[in-house]
């Protein structure tokens, strides 16, 4: 391929479909992100969790969600019983996130579910569903790209990066974020 065959952005189109919602569902969830979800008190995780429902999100039992995380798209996320989503988590959903029970996400970590073929012409965009297992807990300002499993029970140490799956139990620290001992 040559060097002016790629990346030439008058050539890129978002896909039919890629929000999986209408064009008006997205501008009204950023309406009531901006007017109701992100000025709410802290306290009032009932009612972000209300929010997100209303918006096809699968929230669990008593989640606590902070006013400043960042959902893109609330019908593409999955949230399990009694985890944690902190300060200024973005939760960058274009694809599916899957987020087990007990887990916590801690402050500015980046859940990121979309990415482009920086090869193609187009600069196509796609997405692949994350999945963060249960009891896990990944630190502050973790980064987790597309396609990744981390498997129950991780812990990922603050500003990892997780470009690959993570096993089971396992503490993972770096960039990429590697396994480096057993959490039990």
């Amino acid at each position: 391929m040559k060097q002016y065959d790629i990346q030439n952005l008058d050539r890129y189109s978002t896909p039919e479909d890629f929000r999986g919602r209408s064009k008006l569902s997205v501008q009204l969830w950023w309406l009531v992100y901006a007017v109701f979800f992100r000025p709410s008190p802290q306290v009032c995780y009932g009612w972000r969790r209300f929010l997100l429902r209303s918006f096809g999100a699968q929230i669990g039992k008593k989640v606590i969600i902070r006013p400043t995380a960042q959902i893109t798209y609330p019908w593409k996320v999955t949230i399990g019983d009694y985890s944690w989503i902190g300060d200024e988590v973005v939760l960058y959903s274009l694809g599916d996130i899957e987020i087990g029970d007990h887990t916590v996400i801690s402050q500015r970590s980046y859940i990121c579910t979309g990415t482009h073929d920086y090869q193609s012409e187009d600069f196509r965009i796609y997405a692949e569903k994350i999945t963060i297992g249960s009891k896990c807990w990944l630190a502050t300002d973790v980064y987790v790209a597309p396609a990744v499993h981390i498997e129950d029970l991780v812990v990922v140490g603050a500003r990892s990066s997780v470009f690959h799956d993570l096993p089971k139990g396992k503490i993972c620290i770096g960039s990429p974020a590697k396994p480096v001992k057993d959490r039990v």
